[in-house]
C-alpha cells in the first residue's frame, strides 16, 4: 500500500493474523455445536470463514487509514489500545461460546465487545470516513451473530455442568 506507514501495515497485519488464529483456536465445532437448536435463518458454516476474512481485512484497512491521521504517538498508540481491545474481545467471545460452550456467557460478554466496536467506530469517523465505512460490516455482522447468540440461548438453556 503506497503512501501508507509500514508500522501501520505491520500493526494490522499482526493484529488481524492474531485475533483470527485466536479465534480458530478456540473454535470447536463438533457434536456440542451441531446439537444445538439453531435457527432456520443460521447462514451455512462455510460462509463465516469469508465473511470474518472479510471484516479482518476491513478492520486493518481501518487501523491503517485511521493511523495515518494521528500525528502524535499517545494518539496512535490510544488507536492500537483500542483495536487490541477489540480484538481480545471478539477472540473472548469465541473462547466463552464454542470454547466453554457456554452461549450465555458469550451472551454477556457481548456487550463490551459491541461497546469497542462502537467506540472503534466514533473513534475513526473524524479521523477517515473510509475506516468509519470499512467498519459498517462488522457492526452488522456482529449484529447479526448477537441475534443467533440469543435465539442458542433462548432454545437451548441451561448451559454448564449438568
Amino acid at each position: 500500500m503506497p503512501g501508507y506507514s509500514v508500522m501501520a501495515i505491520v500493526f494490522a497485519a499482526c493484529g488481524v493474523v492474531l485475533t483470527a488464529a485466536g479465534g480458530a483456536l478456540v473454535t470447536q465445532l463438533g457434536p456440542w455445536y451441531y446439537g444445538l437448536k439453531q435457527p432456520a435463518w443460521k447462514p451455512p458454516d462455510w460462509l463465516f470463514g469469508p465473511v470474518w476474512t472479510t471484516i479482518f481485512l476491513l478492520m486493518g484497512f481501518a487501523f491503517v487509514v485511521s493511523w495515518e491521521q494521528l500525528p502524535t504517538t499517545g494518539g496512535r498508540l490510544r488507536l492500537f489500545g483500542l483495536f487490541a481491545l477489540n480484538a481480545g474481545l471478539n477472540t473472548m467471545w469465541s473462547f466463552l461460546f464454542f470454547g466453554r460452550r457456554r452461549p450465555d456467557w458469550a451472551l454477556v460478554e457481548l456487550v463490551p465487545f459491541y461497546g469497542s466496536l462502537v467506540l472503534m467506530m466514533i473513534t475513526v469517523a473524524p479521523l477517515d470516513r473510509r475506516a468509519l465505512w470499512a467498519l459498517v460490516p462488522y457492526l452488522c455482522w456482529v449484529s447479526f451473530a448477537s441475534a443467533l447468540n440469543v435465539y442458542i440461548v433462548r432454545r437451548n438453556a441451561p448451559f454448564g455442568p449438568r
